[in-house]
């Protein structure tokens, strides 16, 4: 029994002490940005998208603001993308019922001060749509 626990307690310390195995790298933006749209196909780029309609955003760290509009996904690559990091909040002042190419993006710090940390400047939104698959009839 005693060997038994010596066991357990060398098994639980080696286990502590190496690195997690399946520890992930962290995906650059593009990578990060590549994933969101796999199985979708880029259309024609398009000045505003309604906000009445936009269901949430994601901030792709130094590369794109991605919007989601019904089964449509905008990327949005602005000026300043270096500036975009996912744990600033998106402050937009709106002047329609749309967001539209040079509107601006202000950057705020999540935590604590909520300090301004910049600006993107929005250019054309791409969408990209599901590629619809054929089923193979056999």
């Amino acid at each position: 029994m005693k060997t038994l626990a010596i066991a357990a307690t060398f098994a639980v310390a080696s286990l502590l002490a190496m690195p997690a195995a399946d520890a992930r790298t962290k995906l650059t933006g593009e990578q990060q940005l590549s994933k969101m749209l796999e199985g979708r196909e880029a259309g024609k780029p398009v000045s505003c998208i309604p906000t009445s309609m936009t269901q949430n955003s994601t901030v792709i760290d130094k590369t794109a603001i991605v919007y989601k509009v019904g089964s449509t996904l905008y990327v949005n690559r602005p000026i300043n993308a270096d500036r975009l990091d996912d744990d600033d909040l998106m402050v937009t002042r709106l002047y329609s019922s749309q967001l539209c190419r040079l509107d601006t993006v202000q950057l705020h710090d999540r935590y604590g001060s909520y300090m301004w940390n910049g600006f993107v400047g929005l250019r054309d939104f791409v969408p990209y749509k599901k590629v619809k698959t054929v089923a193979s009839a056999n």
